[in-house]
């Protein structure tokens, strides 16, 4: 397997920025990472929070055990506290996902590339 093709699985299937460890490029690796985990806790925790407030509730008694309900709470919790914040943190995770793909794809293939070339 090639080692474009190599970091462009690694960095799709596995998670943004893994590819570019692989290719000797740690620098941009820890960028793609880095802002993908921050963007990851930060959905991940607002999630669990509104998860959380609505377990309290549903124990409580004060939400019936309805999923159609449920599911109105949360959209309506998720909206409420900061619903914006969340779907902008989760397009920029998307988006250094494309781009550790597509990144490592160009730097694996420059490599192969300059590696094939007598010298």
């Amino acid at each position: 397997m090639s080692k474009s093709m190599k970091a462009v699985l690694l960095s799709a299937l596995v998670f943004p920025g893994i590819g570019h460890f692989s290719l000797k490029k740690p620098l941009q690796g820890s960028i793609l990472s880095g802002i993908s985990i921050i963007c990851l806790y930060f959905v991940l925790t607002t999630v669990m929070d509104v998860a959380q407030e609505l377990s309290v509730k549903i124990q409580s008694g004060e939400v019936p055990f309805d999923v159609a309900k449920i599911n109105e709470l949360a959209s309506q919790s998720l909206a409420g506290s900061g619903g914006q914040a969340v779907n902008l943190s989760s397009l920029l995770l998307i988006i250094c996902w494309i781009v550790g793909v597509v990144d490592s794809f160009r730097i694996g293939r420059s490599k192969e590339k300059r590696g094939a070339t007598p010298g």
